[in-house]
């Protein structure tokens, strides 16, 4: 075919090219047209997801965005006496409060407050321990006790600070400071370790919003009645976490109120009889061993403590050589000296080792068997031919060196547990040591030696290793009035609820119940005996009382003396003199109240205790019970009256 020709011929590419063109336009079309339904498929599914099958769960987040639950913390339950009166009360103050996540800048928030409100570098400090433990967007404390003034500058500044605001909050007073801190305690800022135990015990959620927790005594003891439960309110806020509207609340429920044995008209009055002077007193009520007066002195302010102590007031209080931080009552171990020769006697009477009439030679001092180690008697001269009554009466060591000799560590060891030596007394305060009730295996397990003889001599009358707490020794002497039965000191009274909760004996010791009637009797004779018989060691301080006691004093030594080395008070600085005990009850023939004092280096029980016993009975006897016994009929009275009244204002019909 030639050129010509070829040309000539009609042309059929145009045509293959638009069917082709079309082909792929359709092709495109197809697929595009499979992206959109494809991609419309997942949003349609993603937007069914997300309204109608997610619905409930992304508003609860929405409603999050907006809406906020705030914790409204308890007010803690006060704390009264036996009598009703206020010890521990809860003050208003205020406070700034911040939101740390609504501020952009922090530091240059901090600046301008300190111009404004006198924020220091302490209250940052405090602020940044809260905040480690708070949970995010919510109100921290960042400057407490606001005055009058810092609250007035803070008002009219206000709107350069969105995030934070002034708010109340309560914080715990203790109304007699140091007469009765070592009872009740104090509360403080929670701390790191307290979280942990909180959340340990599953309970950090009920202190939300709470800045304060029971540390030490009553506070501590007894924190979950006191502390309550904690209510929240749920609000709705803006975009800068501003509250617009309280949408529904759940009120907090407060803390349980505590009613205390202590009488504060006898501890106070204690409080000033002992002055200056280091030492310990605890007045216990025999029927059940509630605790009238518990005294530690020198003692502190406890609401140092409650808004954060100083560490200038701190470092004072720790490096006080007077130790106002223990509690001698609880945690002062002294060796109990002759107060425990009474319940060694009933020990010794049970196990048929000494009768009321056995005798022993006094020359002041006794001799360890195949030895020529000599026990001194406190009475150089001793006491000739002594029998039991006379022991007690007049406190022969040489006696009861023989006593403890026939004895045996095993078994006097074991009858002095009886009477709670060795072993916490089960009062409601933590702060308590166990004292030592030494033993064979007690010391080799502290000293890695073996017990000897003579290690036995010196228990005999409470010295050695022996060492235990006036609270100890009290609850010993309640055991021999009331003829072995044990009761528990205790704190509280009873708990405020819808009806009063009252204490109840946890009974964590069992009763002694081998010894004779005749044995107990003896025991006390001999108590009556070192006050009223003629030859008593503690006749002169109570002379002229209206009313009979028992008692016996104790001489605690503080060092041990050497072979021949005699005990010269004039030569020895105050440290080292002996501690002065004493015990007693009273009236003898129904007890009223059991007292025990030591006071420290301040010499011989009998002379330097025995005055303050006497004071302390005094007062309580001729003068307190009075008061009460008037105060409880007038009050029983008026209930009786208001009583009548109501019966007879009731409409008739009415059911009686």
């Amino acid at each position: 075919m030639n050129l010509r020709k070829w040309l000539s011929q009609p042309s059929h590419e145009p045509i293959r090219d638009k069917k082709a063109e079309r082909n792929l336009f359709a092709r495109r079309a197809l697929i595009s047209f499979l992206g959109v339904l494809g991609l419309s498929t997942i949003l349609f599914t993603n937007l069914y997801h997300l309204q109608v099958t997610n619905f409930d769960g992304y508003r609860t987040r929405s409603n999050g965005n907006r809406i906020k639950l705030l914790p409204l913390p308890p007010t803690r339950g006060l704390i009264y006496d036996r009598y009703g009166k206020l010890l521990a009360e809860n003050l208003t103050f205020f406070g700034l409060y911040i939101v740390p996540e609504k501020v952009e800048n922090l530091a240059r928030t901090f600046e301008e407050l300190v111009n404004v409100v006198g924020l220091t570098q302490e209250d940052i400090e405090n602020f940044k321990k809260e905040r480690r433990r708070s949970s995010r967007y919510t109100s921290i404390l960042l400057k407490a006790d606001l005055t009058e003034k810092q609250i007035a500058r803070f008002a009219v500044n206000q709107h350069r600070f969105p995030s934070i605001e002034v708010k109340p909050y309560f914080k715990r007073h203790y109304l007699y400071g140091e007469s009765l801190t070592h009872i009740l305690g104090y509360v403080a800022k929670i701390n790191d370790r307290d979280v942990e135990k909180l959340k340990k015990e599953e309970k950090f959620a009920n202190y939300a919003g709470t800045h304060d927790i029971g540390k030490l005594g009553i506070e501590r003891y007894y924190e979950e009645q006191l502390h309550g439960t904690v209510g929240f309110e749920e609000v709705e806020v803006n975009n800068r976490g501003k509250v617009i509207r309280k949408l529904r609340e759940q009120p907090a429920i407060a803390g349980k109120s505590i009613h205390l044995t202590i009488d504060l008209e006898l501890q106070r009055y204690i409080m000033n009889l002992l002055g200056d002077r280091k030492g310990a007193v605890v007045v216990l009520d025999p029927k059940d061993s509630s605790i009238l007066a518990m005294l530690s002195v020198p003692s502190y302010d406890n609401n140092l403590f409650v808004g954060g102590i100083s560490s200038q007031d701190y470092k004072r209080l720790l490096n006080d050589p007077n130790r106002p931080l223990y509690s001698r009552v609880t945690q002062g171990a002294y060796p109990p000296a002759s107060t425990v020769k009474p319940f060694i006697a009933v020990a010794g009477l049970q196990e048929k080792i000494i009768t009321p009439s056995t005798t022993v030679f006094d020359p002041g001092y006794w001799v360890l068997p195949n030895s020529t180690k000599r026990f001194r008697d406190w009475k150089r001269v001793g006491h000739g031919y002594t029998d039991l009554n006379k022991a007690i009466a007049e406190s022969s060591d040489t006696y009861f060196y023989q006593l403890a000799y026939n004895m045996g560590i095993d078994r006097l060891s074991g009858w002095m547990k009886k009477f709670g030596f060795g072993l916490s007394t089960g009062i409601d305060i933590q702060e308590e040591t166990d004292g030592i009730m030494p033993s064979r295996e007690w010391k080799q397990k502290r000293h890695k030696k073996p017990w000897l003889q003579g290690d036995t001599i010196s228990v005999g009358i409470g010295q050695g290793y022996w060492v235990a707490t006036p609270l100890q020794v009290a609850k010993a002497l309640a055991i021999l009035v009331n003829n072995g039965k044990v009761n528990t000191p205790h704190l509280m009274k009873s708990i405020e609820g819808s009806t009063a909760i009252p204490y109840k004996d946890p009974l964590l010791y069992e009763d002694i119940v081998e010894p004779k009637q005749s044995y107990w009797n003896v025991a006390k004779q001999g108590m009556y005996n070192v006050i009223n018989a003629s030859n008593g060691t503690a006749r002169k301080p109570f002379i002229g009382t209206n009313y009979h006691v028992a008692g016996k004093s104790g001489t605690a030594q503080v060092f041990s003396l050497k072979e021949n080395q005699n005990y010269d008070a004039g030569n020895l600085v105050k440290e080292l003199h002996d501690h002065a005990w004493f015990i007693a009850y009273a009236p003898y023939e129904n007890p009223k109240l059991i007292v025990v004092v030591i006071l420290e280096n301040a010499g011989g029980g009998g002379s330097n205790a025995g005055p303050v016993v006497r004071s302390i009975m005094d007062y309580y006897l001729n003068e307190r019970l009075p008061q009460v016994s008037q105060l409880e009929n007038m009050s029983k009275s008026a209930v009786e009256n208001s009583t009548i009244q109501q019966s007879q204002s009731r409409p008739k019909g009415e059911l009686q």
